[in-house]
């Protein structure tokens, strides 16, 4: 059975005046603007998660990885006290405590490869990401992913003997994830979730490429992945403080898809509905809220210009994947090395530059987005949109997901010069469904909902 279209377009109206969805999951944005037709209110549990996120312990992991003077990935790997090895071991103890807490949920381990001379790799180097892993225990299979960098660096990439405090690049992001680990730890998602510090960032993305790689070698369904790089200071565009924002940069079409694939999306317009597009769009859904107190500015673009991060390896493996950074870095102190000038100045990447507060409010939006994805149902797959016809309506069918407390489906729409879905239809525990709209002139997408009233991000069909 299809709605019909007096149905949809009744339902048309509703979403354009921003009173009502035809799901009823919408919530208020911190910034007063209308939210997405398709933003889900944060659960009790979320709110009693999202309280437990620590400044005071977000500065402390600051402070301490900057206290080893120099994390640059060629440093010292066996002085206790000093180089990228210290900050290796520190991070796992920290990793091992909280694993203490999950009830064997919880394990904390070294991931380590030899990095052959390469790209700004003079010599053989080993490579540490310290991962914490907290299985899910309904659908372990389905895989999120959050990281930082731990190593650090001066003016001089290959300079790995200077004092590289390197507190807002990335020790900033580092500190969120501990402190996400730390607070979920002590829970039991249905999902599993990797907490990952790697390292070899600045020389190259090393580490992250070799994670990444190991989870596709294993065939691990990572259905989302965020890195956190320079997530410590609220200083905005114009030098003034800007401190309920951040921005979080999502690829378009594909870096992994095929020339043939890229070239259907193309012709179909989908240009603006990757798999990591739809990922930043269940970010605004989910954390672009009271409960966060954030609002996420979604850049389409991979990353920002002349650099990169931690998410691209992912992206070129086909997992869907996006970076979370602060609303504008501060070119002065970043990566400069440690210095005073003749006012007393200091420059450099230190803590007295970073806004712990909004790294706390940083790590809301990742707890969530990620706590929301692994409740939630996955995202749907097999989604297609029909085109064996030509006719005025649309019919979509899709694969059903196996959660054990799948409720259904729902169909989402927009026109195709909107931003973000504006229009939500309960199609109900069924694998095809048809609406009488034209798929010529708008965008659909399909996303699935548990009994908990949980949903999933979007799918985004291709055409059959």
């Amino acid at each position: 059975m299809r709605p019909s279209r007096r149905t949809v377009l009744t339902a048309t109206a509703l979403g354009a005046t921003g009173t009502a969805s035809v799901s009823g999951t919408a919530a208020a944005a911190p910034s007063g603007t209308r939210p997405p037709a398709t933003a889900q209110r944060p659960t009790r549990e979320l709110r009693a998660l999202l309280r437990e996120i620590d400044p005071a312990r977000i500065e402390a992991t600051v402070r301490k990885l900057v206290s080893f003077g120099t994390r640059h990935t060629l440093s010292v790997q066996d002085d206790p006290v000093r180089g990228i090895g210290a900050a290796r071991d520190w991070l796992l103890a920290e990793m091992r405590s909280y694993a203490a807490t999950s009830g064997g949920r919880m394990t904390a381990e070294l991931q380590s490869y030899v990095q052959e001379p390469a790209s700004r790799i003079p010599t053989a180097t080993r490579i540490t990401n310290v991962l914490a892993t907290l299985r899910g225990s309904v659908t372990p299979e389905r895989v999120y992913v959050v990281s930082g960098h731990y190593d650090s660096r001066v003016t001089d990439v290959m300079d790995a003997v200077s004092d590289a405090p390197g507190a807002d690049d990335d020790a900033s992001g580092v500190a969120v994830v501990l402190e996400l680990a730390r607070v979920m730890a002590r829970r039991r998602p249905a999902s599993t979730i990797v907490f990952a510090a790697v390292a070899g960032e600045e020389q190259g993305l090393y580490g992250s490429a070799y994670l990444a790689q190991q989870l596709k070698a294993a065939g691990t369904d990572v259905q989302g992945m965020f890195t956190n790089d320079i997530v410590g200071s609220s200083t905005a565009d114009d030098g003034t403080r800007d401190p309920y924002t951040i921005r979080l940069f999502a690829e378009g079409v594909p870096t992994s898809e095929p020339p043939e694939q890229a070239a259907i999306r193309r012709s179909v317009g989908g240009e603006n509905d990757s798999p990591a597009r739809q990922l930043a769009r269940f970010v605004r859904d989910v954390a672009d809220n009271d409960a966060t107190g954030m609002h996420v500015r979604v850049v389409y673009r991979r990353d920002r210009y002349l650099r990169g991060g931690d998410h691209i390896p992912f992206l070129e493996r086909a997992y869907p994947a996006a970076r979370f950074t602060e609303p504008a870095e501060d070119f002065a102190h970043q990566h400069q090395n440690v210095r005073v000038d003749d006012t007393g100045k200091q420059y450099g990447d230190l803590p007295e530059f970073c806004d712990f507060a909004f790294t706390a409010r940083v790590a809301r939006v990742n707890a969530a987005t990620l706590w929301t994805l692994a409740q939630a149902p996955g995202t749907p797959k097999g989604v297609r949109i029909d085109t064996s016809a030509l006719t005025n309506s649309t019919r979509l069918v899709w694969t059903r997901g196996t959660e054990p407390n799948l409720a259904g489906y729902e169909v989402v729409w927009r026109e195709t010069t909107a931003p973000e879905w504006t229009h939500v239809i309960d199609a109900g525990d069924v694998t095809a469904f048809e609406v009488d709209l034209s798929k010529d002139n708008v965008f659909f997408g399909v996303r699935a909902v548990n009994k908990d009233g949980l949903r999933s991000p979007v799918a985004f069909p291709s055409p059959t």
